[in-house]
């Protein structure tokens, strides 16, 4: 069984910052590339952020130079450092991996999402 886990969301005033960070475990050999996406209201989801496993990194034009990603292959985690945050940056962001388990398949998994919301 894999989990991808949210953390770091919650309330902020526009112009400030949140730190997003998601851990995977349980039954894994390997991650590749790993993701946040978001969904605003009445939105579909949308990609955000994105790293392979070689650690390049690719952002949505709509966050670049806000936004920075980082990874930590040892501890199987991801962050996403938001900053100069804006109100069109509510959503529910989400946690993206691909993962391979003991058994030699490859499959996609989503965390439960947390909830970013930027409002003064």
């Amino acid at each position: 069984q894999v989990q991808l886990v949210e953390s770091g969301g919650g309330l902020v005033q526009p112009g400030g910052s949140l730190r997003l960070s998601c851990a995977a475990s349980g039954s894994i050999v390997s991650i590749n590339a790993m993701g946040w996406y978001r969904q605003a209201p009445g939105k579909q989801r949308e990609f955000v952020a994105g790293v392979t496993s070689g650690g390049t990194v690719n952002y949505a034009d709509s966050v670049k130079g806000r936004f920075t990603m980082s990874r930590d292959n040892a501890k199987n985690t991801v962050s996403l450092q938001m900053n100069s945050l804006k109100s069109e940056d509510t959503a529910v962001y989400y946690c993206n991996a691909d993962i391979k388990v003991p058994w030699g398949s490859v499959y996609n998994y989503w965390g439960q999402g947390t909830q970013v919301t930027v409002s003064s």
